[in-house]
């Protein structure tokens, strides 16, 4: 028998800053962090802040579904 999904879920965050400089040194482009998360502790959508390697950088990523 199948196991119930139970209070933790796997999201996706994803880089919110979406300027792009030209004098930076690394390509463009979206960058995105797996993590999981516990539902029935936070039930809203999270924002972290973590290093986009695309930015060089700390940007804060937002949970995309």
């Amino acid at each position: 028998m199948a196991k119930s999904k139970g209070a933790r879920i796997v999201i996706t965050l994803e880089c919110s800053d979406k300027s792009v400089d030209i004098s930076e040194k690394r390509k463009p482009g979206v960058f995105r962090y797996t993590t999981t998360k516990n539902r029935r502790n936070t039930p809203n959508r999270i924002e972290l802040k973590k290093f986009c390697p695309h930015r060089n950088r700390h940007c804060i990523f937002k949970e995309i579904k």
